[in-house]
């Protein structure tokens, strides 16, 4: 890797030095810089200032801006102002790994009815390399809920699923494992979990001294170094928390003469490993922090473990002991489930043939970016990011010649770009094979993995209100009123003043009529005369639904207040459902009905159009909340 990109945390820092310095000669620098840009943003939440992005990678600011000019082609993140945010459409290259991968297609419904029959909140992980990563979470709605998202990568020795993991480790992972473990002894390349505490060694002097703790002359000794903090002495003891907790071990007055070490977070590993074979289920009593509990089970697939299920679970509902003597037999049956699921797919697929994908067009769209960006465009970084999404569903292995089919690149390129990635770590090559690996799930897919539509939709209703200069609204349908999610007003002195969380009736409304007609049995009760031109009649409402079911838009003009008028058009999901509708309301003076057709209804399309697409890419496997 070049010397002015920093190692990304989450990857190993004690293998990073290593990867620096074993660059292939053929591996994409423009790759390698824009994926470290991309891991960036991941770790800073998804946004970022330029100024800050240059600081946290290295590169050179004109680097960063050209870097961040590229993934904003791309649909990646968006630029507002000085800052990068992370755009939905980078979750295609989470999706890729999920597609291929099968499991989430496979498994979540059966996660699911697992977490609402036991109502506690269940995970799918998979392991990475030292570590675990969620491909899967089914939340329960409390005021205590998880906050770990898909993609967020944990280290294996602190959660239920990594024991069973590392029951399939050999002396290579083993050795990996110990070494980032001395490398990061905090657990700070692991921004998802609380940080643990360092190991305190104690001496002779230490346990003498202790007596007096006000003593100025304490000399604690921290990892062979001197420590003159005793509050070192209180953090050891609030963050060695579960099975690792010093504080449930008693000790007399005068013991411990000779240097010993406090356990921390995570000794015990190689100890819950071997239970964990034994048993064939693991527990995780408050190893990420206090209060969390955890049992979990794997899920194999022609005998080897293809992901872990957890329940997961409070110490104010369950302990961890009560969590296995309640939950276990009603897990097993699940992963019982599970399997068989697997072992049909997989007979289903052997009887399936290879599925092949047309070339991209990424020859057609990199021309047509350099053309427009000129040297603001990095060709290779965009090349590069597609031979990801070239796998997918009946696409988990391909070889050379498939990836360059799929992708339109030459040969050349195309293996270029898989050696830079297999050097970072996100494919994986046997016998000429190439496999994308969890990893991929770390560009962006977390923090992303919880934007609600609203939150999709917020910068295409700006950029829509801006072109027209008028407010633009997004909508959702709760029995029979519109509820407005998503909000952009203009600055006219005479607009339409409503604000996010305002409802209203949904008949006299064109949100309403855009959402309405798209149920079979629309609630029409108590049509009341809003205004002269409001429509009461059932009969004739259910006539206007009809052609806005056909024509796919509703206009409404002075019908819920005199002298406003509005345009909505539905956005629906991947499956074609209707969940939300995007409208563009203005005084009756600004247009004519007719001028709205003509002028306003092609815009609010378009911006609906991208709308959905973001929505698809963000809802292919994960519910996006409404709101």
């Amino acid at each position: 890797m070049p010397s002015n990109v920093a190692p990304a945390p989450g990857t190993g820092t004690s293998t990073a030095a290593g990867a620096e310095a074993a660059v292939p000669a053929e591996a994409v620098t423009p790759l390698i810089r824009g994926i470290a840009v991309l891991r960036r943003l991941t770790d800073a939440d998804g946004v970022s200032s330029l100024s800050g992005l240059e600081r946290s990678t290295g590169l050179a600011r004109s680097t960063v801006d050209r870097i961040t000019a590229t993934l904003a082609r791309r649909g990646y993140v968006r630029l507002d102002g000085r800052d990068a945010v992370l755009a939905p459409r980078l979750m295609e290259l989470g999706n890729a790994y999920l597609a291929a991968l099968r499991l989430p297609r496979l498994l979540d419904a059966h996660a699911d009815a697992l977490a609402d029959e036991l109502d506690e909140s269940v995970s799918l992980a998979v392991g990475d390399q030292d570590g675990i990563r969620f491909i899967h979470q089914a939340t329960r709605r409390r005021a205590m809920s998880l906050s770990f998202r898909i993609g967020d990568l944990l280290p294996a020795e602190r959660t239920a699923p990594g024991p069973l993991f590392a029951t399939e480790w050999g002396d290579r992972e083993w050795a990996r494992w110990r070494e980032r473990r001395a490398a990061d002894p905090e657990d700070r390349g692991f921004p998802a979990v609380p940080a643990r505490s360092r190991p305190i060694e104690y001496g002779e002097d230490d346990r003498n001294d202790e007596k007096d703790r006000t003593g100025a002359n304490r000399t604690n000794r921290k990892n062979g170094k001197d420590l003159t903090d005793a509050k070192d002495l209180t953090v050891a003891k609030d963050l060695t928390v579960g099975r690792s907790l010093a504080a449930d071990r008693p000790q007399e007055p005068g013991a411990g003469r000779s240097t010993r070490r406090l356990p921390t977070l995570g000794d015990d590993f190689e100890q819950r490993t071997a239970e964990a074979r034994e048993a064939g289920w693991a527990l995780d009593d408050q190893l990420i922090e206090p209060g969390l509990v955890a049992l979990s089970m794997p899920v194999r697939e022609s005998g080897r473990i293809a992901c872990v299920v957890s329940v997961v679970s409070h110490t104010s509902r369950h302990t961890a002991a009560d969590l296995r003597d309640t939950l276990l037999p009603r897990l097993r049956d699940a992963v019982a489930a599970m399997e068989r699921e697997l072992r049909e797919a997989q007979h289903a697929e052997s009887a399936t043939p290879r599925t092949t994908t047309a070339p991209s067009g990424l020859a057609v769209w990199t021309g047509a970016s350099k053309q427009e960006l000129g040297r603001e465009f990095i060709e290779s970084l965009a090349r590069g990011l597609t031979v990801i999404t070239a796998f997918g569903e009946g696409r988990a292995e391909l070889n050379l010649t498939e990836v360059a089919q799929a992708t339109g690149l030459a040969r050349a390129t195309a293996r270029r770009a898989l050696i830079t990635l297999e050097h970072l770590g996100y494919v994986t090559a046997h016998d000429r094979v190439f496999r994308l690996t969890p990893r991929v799930l770390g560009l962006g897919f977390p923090p992303l993995s919880r934007t609600s539509l609203a939150e999709i939709a917020a910068p295409h209703l700006t950029e829509l209100s801006q072109r027209l200069h008028d407010s633009v609204s997004l909508a959702v349908l709760t029995g029979d009123e519109i509820r407005y999610t998503g909000r952009v007003s203009t600055s006219r002195v005479m607009s339409v003043h409503i604000t996010v969380g305002t409802r209203l009736p949904a008949y006299p409304t064109a949100l309403g009529r855009a959402m309405l007609a798209d149920l079979p049995e629309p609630p029409l009760t108590e049509l009341l005369p809003l205004t002269p031109r409001t429509i009461t009649d059932p009969d004739q409402l259910k006539a206007v639904l009809d052609r806005v079911r056909e024509e796919g838009y509703a206009l409404v003009d002075e019908e819920l207040e005199v002298g406003l008028r509005s345009v909505a058009v539905p956005v629906r999901e991947r499956g074609g459902r209707v969940v939300a509708a995007v409208n563009v309301a203005m005084h009756s003076s600004r247009r004519t009905p007719e001028e709205c057709v003509a002028e306003v209804l092609p815009e609010l399309r378009a911006t609906v159009g991208r709308i959905q697409e973001d929505l698809w890419v963000a809802g292919r496997f994960r519910r996006v909340p409404r709101t």
